[in-house]
């Protein structure tokens, strides 16, 4: 298991950063969950996954925790970061 911090500095809404999330982890094997203020959301349910991320009210500045279990889990991970801190959602 794999537990990675992130801080989102995107300002503007997080519904493309929701769907890249989700399109992320279904390429994985890995169980991919993504924790925020206690709440558990699995990445791996499509369009569940989007509306729960979103009502979670991530906004800038928060932390969220990405989980990765699996066998591929290092990798998800990574990719997961990499691709979130091109676009510009997280730091480096």
């Amino acid at each position: 298991m794999i537990i990675q911090q992130l801080n989102i500095i995107k300002k503007t809404g997080f519904a493309r950063p929701a769907t890249l999330l989700v399109s992320l982890a279904h390429k994985y094997k890995s169980d991919i969950s993504l924790e925020y203020k206690g709440e558990t959301i699995s990445l791996k349910h499509s369009v569940k996954s989007i509306m729960d991320i979103l009502a979670s009210g991530i906004k800038p500045g928060c932390n969220i925790y990405i989980k990765a279990i699996g066998t591929d889990e290092v990798r998800a991970i990574q990719s997961i970061k990499d691709c979130l801190i091109e676009k510009d959602i997280i730091h480096s």
